[in-house]
Order: C-alpha cells, then structure tokens, then sequence
C-alpha cells in the first residue's frame, strides 16, 4: 500500500480566494526568515559584547541565552493561542514583539535593557510553527507540502544568512544598524502577514491554561538553562545538578496537573500518540545534527592555518562559505514535498537523516583519510547537511498534521518545533563541551596565543551528530503508516 498522506488540508473550493495563497505563502516564508536571523545575527559581536554593553564576558553571554529560553517557552504556547484565538493575530503578535526587541536591542548601551530586546526578540520564534499551522487552513491541498516544505526551509535560510549578514552590517555600519535593519524587516513582515494572510477559519477559544504556561516555563528554564551554561558552570556542578533535578520534580508535577486539566495548554494524550511522539523524537535527533553543523565547520574555517586542518579564515569568510548550505536547504524543501507525496512524509524524513549523515560521513572521512581538508570540501559538506536538513525539516509538519485535529495544529507544530529546541540545546552542550575537552594551543593571527579543537575532538562530535541522523532516520521509519492519500503538485 502507498505511504503517501493527507496533511488535512482544507479541499480547492474551500480555500478563500480573496487573498492569493502564493503571495501568502511569500510573505509567511519571508517572515520565517527573519526570526531565524535573530538566531544567529548576534554570533559575529560574542567577541566584543563585554565592551559594547559594559559587562563582564559570563554575563554578556546571556545574550544568547535568554533568546534561547523565551523561543523555547513561547512557541508551544504561541501555537496554542493561535489555535484559540486566531493564528494572524499570533503571528503579527510574534512580529511585533521582534520588531519591538530590535528596537530596545538598537537603542541599547547597557546589558540590562538589551538582554530585554533580545527576551522580545524570543517571543517571535514561534511564527515558523504559527506560519505552518496557517498554510493548513489556507493553501490547497495539491499546493500544501511544498507550501510547508518552503517555510520549514525559512529556518536554514535565515540562519545561514545571518552570519554573513550580520558580520557585514557590523563591520561596515554599526552593530546598532544592524538591529534598526531588524526592526525594519519586522516591520514589513507584520505589514505583509495582514494584508496578505487571512483569519483563521477554526479556533477553539476557551479559556487560556495560565498554570499549564507557567509550568512549562518552569520546566524549560530548569532543562534548558543548564543544558546552555553546563560548560560555564561545570557538568559536576551542584547548581547544574539542581537544575537538572529541578528539572524532572517539574516534569512530573506538570504532566500530572494538564492530564487533570479540561483544557490543557498541551494535551499529553495526542503529543504520545504513536506518529506524533515518534515524529517528536525524530525532531530531536534532527536538531541535534542541525545545531552540530553550526559549531562544528565554524571552528574550522576560523582556525589558523598553524593548526592542523584550520584554514584560517575570517567571520565573514567562514560565513560565506557556510551560506549555500542554507539556500541548498531551502530549494531541497520543494524536493521533499513530490518525495512526500509520492512516498509519504516518513520516507522524506528518513531519507533527510540518511542525507545529513552523508555530510557528517564526508567530513570525518576527509578528517582523518586521505582528503585534503579544504573550503571546496567544507562546502560540499555543508550542502550535502543543508540538503538533508531541506527534506527531513519539510516532513516534519507533514506528520504532525496528519496526526492531529485541524483545531490542535498550532499547538502540535509548537511543540514540534519546542523539539528541535531541545535538539539543538542538546547538541550546543554535547558538542560543546567535547570541542571544548580537547584541545591544542596555537598562535592566533594577531600573535595572541588559544586554542583550537584536536582532531580527535572533531571526530567525536562527528560521530555522535551521525549517531544522531542514524536515530531520526531509524525513528520516522517506525512511523505508522497512514492510509489516507495524499497530491502532491509543485506550487
């Protein structure tokens, strides 16, 4: 029988035409792409922001953490607003909370006020998920996976774009500039979402779950807090132990108060239906082997040519060579949507995983054989990572919808993307602190002396990041097939 499935779009007839799906489905993308810049554009000022904001190193690091924390919490909880009570206002909520950061960011001298621009900034990672949850309702079903594949795909454009976008803006204007730019991308992306995006035609109201957000987080900030800063703290550390344990007490707590709960602010019972859950899982791994690919070929694009295999470029450089990966990704996604509907969605994330691990078998091979480790190599490697992560990324709401009830498709896709979260926080602390175990010291351009991870270092997390793509491969295997047929046509 055909793996192919029905993502539970609304049928042809059934979609409003007052509003073009095709310039929606540009527009939702475009805003996609601008709240994954706010991942990465941060990156090229890490080095300087103890200066620029007036603070010591550890504390300036939080800058990327509370980021990090507030998308995590907000984007189930965005879904599921969405769900209630309309997923364009959730979405123009989500962008003007990133224009407002960027302009509390832009305006900022100090730690204090910045680091709640960039908590602001958090707030709109959910629109990936909200974007996704809104094509269901509007895109017919012939146009839908390719629709879901491109504003997946959003998330590796922006993050493969932000490096080299940031580092030019704040090495040619101002490191305030380039926050006022993203404001003003912001901006447009909310213009664009209401004129071109219509309401949601189902919503469940209700009351909202108050304690179910406050628990979860909770939950969040003791899992992920220490997952962040575990290297800085110390893994042994008792403050770490803490959160951990903090950790599983409110796991527990919360689960048993939502299964209690009438309207939950997720509903456990559909997130450990079989699909949903194996999807869920997939989407770790998959994080995981993502967020490696961002700190893996970094190290070594930027690592001096006195190194072994460093080939000493510069951050602006290292990000070029890093960018087609995110544009591969991107025109991959369309791929995975005649995969999806020929095959179904689980073989596109199946093959996904196999891909990406092609380019984590190519690096390590070229790492410790006979290869000269080169950028032609590096960019073939990221290519081959981006063209995985293009076809697993697009499968994962496909899933997701066929798996759940139209009314629950923003909160199933919030926690779905709260997943890759979880993937990617995982792999920041396990790859992170293996390339941080092992290392050599070296002369830097400058003459300053550092360090630099060993050969060694680079194959363990390797390694581990192939183990992961075997898991999420292995994983979307063992989804159940679904019985519902589902067409596929490119947009």
């Amino acid at each position: 029988m055909s793996d192919r499935t029905d993502i539970g779009s609304p049928p042809d007839d059934a979609v409003t035409h007052e509003h073009h799906p095709r310039v929606a489905v540009a527009v939702l993308c475009a805003a996609g792409i601008v709240v994954a810049l706010m991942q990465t554009i941060i990156v090229p000022l890490i080095p300087q922001l103890p200066d620029l904001l007036h603070a010591d190193a550890p504390n300036a690091s939080w800058a990327l953490t509370i980021t990090l924390l507030v998308g995590a919490v907000s984007t189930p909880i965005g879904g599921r607003l969405g769900d209630m009570y309309g997923k364009r206002l959730a979405l123009l909520g989500s962008m003007a909370a990133v224009s407002i950061g960027s302009v509390v960011c832009a305006l900022s001298t100090t730690l204090v006020p910045f680091l709640v621009g960039r908590g602001l900034q958090g707030l709109g990672f959910g629109t990936i998920a909200l974007g996704i949850s809104v094509m269901r309702d509007i895109v017919p079903a012939r146009h839908l996976s390719s629709s879901v594949g491109t504003m997946s795909a959003s998330l590796g454009v922006g993050g493969a774009l932000g490096l080299p976008f940031s580092a030019a803006i704040a090495e040619h204007l101002s490191w305030h500039a380039l926050f006022w730019v993203c404001a003003v991308a912001g901006i447009a992306g909310a213009v664009g979402i209401a004129l071109t995006v219509p309401d949601s035609p189902t919503r469940t109201g209700g009351r909202f779950d108050v304690v179910g957000a406050v628990g979860l987080a909770a939950m969040l900030t003791f899992l992920l807090l220490p997952l962040s800063k575990g290297s800085a703290w110390g893994w042994s550390n008792p403050l770490t132990l803490g959160f951990f344990g903090g950790f599983v007490v409110v796991a527990a707590c919360w689960c048993v108060a939502e299964l209690r709960r009438r309207a939950p602010l997720i509903d456990l019972r559909v997130m450990v239906h079989r699909p949903v859950l194996l999807t869920n899982v997939a989407s770790i791994a998959t994080g995981f082997a993502f967020y490696s690919m961002q700190l893996i070929p970094i190290q070594v694009l930027m690592a001096p040519t006195t190194s072994p295999n460093g080939l000493g470029l510069g951050m602006l450089a290292a990000s070029l060579v890093l960018a087609p990966s995110g544009l591969v990704m991107f025109v991959l996604s369309h791929l995975s949507g005649h995969i999806t509907g020929r095959f179904g969605p689980r073989v596109s994330l199946a093959l996904g995983g196999v891909v990406i691990g092609l380019g984590y078998v190519v690096f390590i091979v070229a790492l410790s054989g006979p290869w000269e480790m080169g950028i032609g190599l590096m960019i073939a490697v990221g290519c081959l990572i981006g063209a995985g992560l293009g076809i697993a990324y697009s499968a994962m709401p496909a899933l997701i919808m066929a798996s759940v009830r139209v009314e629950q498709t923003g909160e199933a896709n919030g926690v779905n993307a709260l997943m890759r979260v979880v993937g990617t926080s995982t792999s920041a602390a396990v790859v992170g602190m293996i390339l941080t175990s092992s290392v050599i010291p070296v002369v830097l351009p400058d003459g300053r002396p550092g360090e630099v991870p060993t050969d060694t270092a680079y194959l363990w997390a390797a390694g581990i990041s192939l183990g992961a793509c075997a898991l999420a491969a292995i994983t979307a295997l063992a989804i159940p097939r679904s019985r519902r047929d589902f067409i596929e046509q490119p947009i």
